[in-house]
């Protein structure tokens, strides 16, 4: 489970095993966990599933998100050998 940062308590990962999935990342603090894809064609994300999401995190989760959007895909990319020529 490669870590991609850590912010304000929230450790954004994703698992190695992943790489035959479009852009995503799974997000944990403390006993809230979700996964959001990032949507590189229109600069979105979008949640895919949550455990104990209250709103305000969602809304602080996806700030972070949106604040790293191109490190997290630079990350992906370089974890899973994916030039950067090619569309996920």
């Amino acid at each position: 489970m490669p870590t991609i940062i850590w912010v304000r308590g929230w450790r954004v990962f994703f698992y190695a095993n992943e790489g035959h999935e479009p852009i995503h990342v799974h997000a944990r603090k403390g006993d809230t966990e979700c996964k959001f894809w990032l949507l590189m064609d229109i600069y979105d994300v979008e949640e895919a599933w949550s455990y104990r999401l209250t709103p305000a995190l969602r809304r602080e989760i996806r700030r972070i998100i949106f604040d790293h959007f191109d490190y997290i895909v630079d990350e992906w990319n370089r974890f899973f050998g994916v030039s950067g020529d090619e569309d996920n």
